[in-house]
């Protein structure tokens, strides 16, 4: 059923795999007003990546415990660029697969291998939660991390587990450069000129409001989100959403929480209501 949303103006906060968000949207006729949050870039120091990487391959480890498909895919550059890449994905293979989310189970996929378990809330909580499920006692857990996060309580967890445990982080966030374009974002809503704002990580509130904070638009921002139904793909949007006292106005059914299943629903609710700027014919 493509054109659903024909005329619609969407506006979509940029991360991993927005693009590919963004072109679902276009396919069902949305207008879609993409804001990149942030620029992603390998790691400045490569030293440390390249030499998880050989600790992998002399010493698969027991468990792998992957945070982001991004994070794979990262390390998965490093290891070609080294010439490593048969003997890095053997190894990988050796180890019980631990995902968070559907994304780096993706990544998985994307060079052969499948993760054993995959958390059931997408979140370094529902990570933590899963793996105290497991007898990690005596076992070597490598950890792949994400910016702009504390994960001291994740690999504190795991160790308390008695787990030997090994992190590598593959990649960094240049926020500073996409600071206009959140500010842009927040007043086309604030103007009404947003049909639905399209969530599809909690990062992406955080961001949005400490962008705001830091700019004094923090008025703006509830000014535009007050007027603007809010689209959440799944619980752990919504929870982040509460936790700054809003509320998601559109939500998947059938706990179907990925990009599809969020388009049909911004397609049943948009429906109701034409939308709010036509285009320039």
């Amino acid at each position: 059923m493509a054109d659903r949303l024909n005329g619609y103006r969407i506006l979509i906060l940029e991360t991993r795999e927005e693009a590919q968000f963004s072109r679902l949207l276009s396919e069902q006729g949305a207008d879609v007003l993409q804001c990149p949050m942030f620029t992603i870039n390998d790691a400045p120091d490569g030293t440390p990546i390249e030499a998880w990487i050989r600790r992998a391959i002399e010493r698969p480890f027991d468990d792998l415990v992957l945070m982001t498909g991004e994070g794979l895919r990262r390390l998965m550059k490093v290891v070609r660029r080294i010439g490593v890449e048969p003997e890095f994905v053997e190894s990988l293979g050796k180890s019980r697969k631990f995902v968070r989310g559907p994304k780096p189970g993706k990544a998985l996929r994307e060079i052969g291998l499948e993760p054993q378990v995959t958390t059931e809330k997408p979140t370094t909580e529902g990570v933590a939660e899963t793996l105290s499920r497991f007898d990690l006692g005596g076992r070597r857990v490598g950890l792949q991390l994400y910016p702009d996060k504390d994960h001291s309580a994740l690999i504190g967890a795991i160790k308390a587990r008695g787990a030997e445990i090994d992190t590598v982080l593959p990649y960094v966030y240049d926020a500073k450069a996409a600071d206009a374009n959140i500010v842009t974002a927040i007043d086309e809503m604030a103007r009404g000129r947003i049909d639905a704002l399209a969530l599809t990580n909690l990062g992406q509130i955080r961001r949005l409001i400490d962008t705001a904070r830091k700019h004094g638009w923090e008025d703006t921002l509830r000014e535009g989100l007050a007027q603007t139904p809010i689209a959440s793909v799944g619980p752990a949007v919504s929870d982040e959403l509460r936790s700054h006292g809003l509320s998601a106005a559109i939500y998947p059914s059938d706990e179907a929480f990925f990009m599809r299943p969020l388009i049909s629903a911004m397609a049943t609710a948009l429906a109701k209501n034409p939308p709010r700027v036509k285009k320039a014919s």
